[in-house]
């Protein structure tokens, strides 16, 4: 199997196992072993691909992040206002499988960016567009640029808080009620 895939399906296939071992097991359990097992590779070609444990931690981050960029960028060009706000504020929050393992990642990796030096600019990179996602929303509303930096802040905790809860508080519950939070917080600064 790994010799009829070129480099860049290898490096999607392992980034994206290593994706599910870190958000069904845990930080602790990705190891080259583990990851190579869980996409169907002989180890030796996960250490080829990515020779260290940062490479496959970074890359891992990186997936996720250009899933979640690609997802944002297919929003259509022509809504606006609240419309716009509400179809990007649903991509950035974990409301099916797909995006509850991509937050998964994050949070995992996240946690490990505070101690490894080699992965934190790629969690900085993350919350960086996630703030600059915030701020276009904030924008689309017409809010007045010198209130986006505080707005942004305020959007962002939201939608990081309600994500949150919606892995880790009702796991697998109906998340309609984030949904709405985020609908009425668009509202009130539309109206504001």
């Amino acid at each position: 199997m790994a010799r009829s895939m070129d480099v860049e399906q290898r490096r999607r296939t392992v980034s994206e196992a290593a994706c599910r071992v870190l958000a069904r097991d845990g930080l602790g359990a990705l190891s080259v072993r583990n990851v190579a097992a869980e996409a169907g590779l002989p180890p030796s070609t996960v250490r080829y691909t990515f020779p260290t444990q940062a490479s496959v931690r970074s890359h891992a981050l990186e997936l996720v992040f250009d899933a979640t960029a690609a997802r944002i960028d297919a929003v259509p060009a022509d809504l606006r206002g609240t419309a716009y706000a509400h179809a990007v504020l649903l991509e950035l929050l974990p409301l099916d499988e797909e995006r509850r393992i991509e937050l998964d990642v994050y949070l995992g990796l996240g946690t490990a960016a505070l101690t490894d030096t080699e992965l934190r600019p790629f969690h900085d990179r993350v919350v960086d567009e996630m703030r600059e996602w915030c701020g276009r929303i904030l924008r689309a509303l017409g809010v007045p640029d010198a209130d986006v930096p505080y707005e942004t802040r305020r959007l962002h905790a939201l939608v990081d808080g309600l994500a949150m809860h919606i892995v880790r508080v009702d796991p697998g519950g109906d998340a309609s009620w984030a949904i709405d939070t985020l609908d009425r917080h668009v509202a009130g600064i539309a109206r504001g």
